[in-house]
């Protein structure tokens, strides 16, 4: 029989252990002030992969994921103050094998081309 636990507020949810583990997973998230704060913070969670985008995939060495290769574990969204160059977005990515890094992206004028398959996946976790 598996154990059950009722989340800490006025929310009638009961949750098995996987999926009360799975909710404090997606409530536990991170702030960063700085793009490279938040390249560092994710370093030292692991994620030690660099990945390029490249047309319809992601490259980390010879390495090729394709779109349905990987997950977008969080995503972190900086702003420039009053320059558009220093707009960025850090997504912390993990492969179906595993594997975990980052890919650091421009937004808006400074965003790289890419398939329509591969923007609908990084655009769904922007907002």
């Amino acid at each position: 029989m598996s154990q059950t636990r009722t989340l800490p507020i006025d929310c009638p949810v009961s949750l098995s252990r996987q999926g009360f583990l799975t909710l404090i997973k997606i409530f536990h998230m991170y702030a960063y002030d700085t793009v490279s704060a938040a390249v560092n913070g994710l370093k030292n969670r692991g994620y030690n992969m660099d990945f390029n985008l490249k047309d319809n995939c992601l490259i980390c060495h010879e390495d090729k994921f394709d779109v349905n290769d990987f997950e977008i574990m969080e995503v972190y969204r900086f702003e420039g103050n009053s320059d558009p160059a220093d707009e960025a977005v850090v997504y912390a990515i993990e492969s179906n094998k595993g594997q975990k890094g980052i890919l650091v992206n421009g937004y808006g004028p400074t965003s790289d081309t890419m398939s329509s398959e591969m923007a609908k996946k990084l655009h769904v976790h922007r907002n």
